[in-house]
């Protein structure tokens, strides 16, 4: 079964704060749903259209367990704690096997 992943580029950051709760929060919620975290806030080297920015790259067992995790209810709190602190482009993303 493929697996599925979570692939987050944040274009902005306009609230740390809230950026901080939703993180104090997400970490958890992605743990519970069987998320592995790949890289988060390392050295980014962007191409084309691409943004050098924080980069978040979550593995889980399959593409539906990824979907799941969005719609849990603890990641949903998490969300509802971010708001509009921040600008990002966040996918869902089957691997290939």
């Amino acid at each position: 079964m493929p697996k599925g992943y979570w692939v987050s580029v944040y274009r902005t950051i306009s609230d740390p704060e809230k950026l901080a709760a939703y993180n104090k929060l997400a970490g958890p919620a992605v743990r519970a749903a069987g998320g592995r975290t790949f890289a988060r806030d390392g050295r980014v080297v962007a191409h084309d259209a691409g943004i050098a920015e924080r980069t978040i790259l979550i593995e889980f067992d399959s593409f539906d367990q990824a979907v799941a995790a969005r719609a849990s209810a603890a990641y949903q709190e998490a969300l509802a704690a971010l708001g509009d602190g921040v600008e990002r482009d966040f996918r869902i993303v089957e691997g290939l096997d």
